[in-house]
């Protein structure tokens, strides 16, 4: 069985939890359906849970996540997260989102020394990221196609 010791400490899947979380995510996601609750019926019980679909959805997206052997964790919307976790989330080094902190770009709180983000936060600084990246890209395209680089 997958279990962290903290919510935040993710553990990596074995391959068996590999393996068993490849066939959950197939099945499950065949059973998703258009409604907004779902009943599951758990095999050494006679009693049907009825959970909403999007948590349904969120169970077949970690399995799917465990069977590619990447190890997953849930944070709360509020939760406040480290300058590590954060940085882990954002996929940049530690200084680099340190640096992002003190120009402004994300919020954060000290406690004592140390800095705290919110996590709702970090979502909305990668949410204006990927849209600033993408336009970026749109403007680097334009610009290779009027100069007839064909692509």
């Amino acid at each position: 069985m997958l279990a962290a010791a903290h919510p935040m400490e993710p553990s990596v899947p074995t391959e068996e939890d590999a393996h068993l979380a490849e066939t959950g995510s197939r099945l499950l996601a065949g059973f998703i359906g258009k409604g907004k609750t779902a009943k599951i019926r758990v095999a050494t019980s006679d009693q049907d849970v009825t959970v909403p679909v999007a948590a349904l959805r969120l169970l077949v997206d970690i399995l799917a996540q465990m069977a590619q052997g990447n190890a997953v964790t849930i944070v709360p919307i509020h939760a406040e997260l480290t300058t590590q976790q954060a940085a882990d989330y954002l996929n940049v080094s530690r200084p680099f989102l340190i640096g992002l902190l003190e120009e402004g770009k994300i919020p954060f709180r000290k406690v004592g020394t140390h800095r705290r983000i919110r996590f709702e936060d970090l979502v909305k600084y990668r949410e204006i990221s990927l849209v600033d990246q993408k336009a970026a890209a749109d403007e680097l395209t334009r610009q290779a196609q009027e100069l007839g680089m064909e692509y």
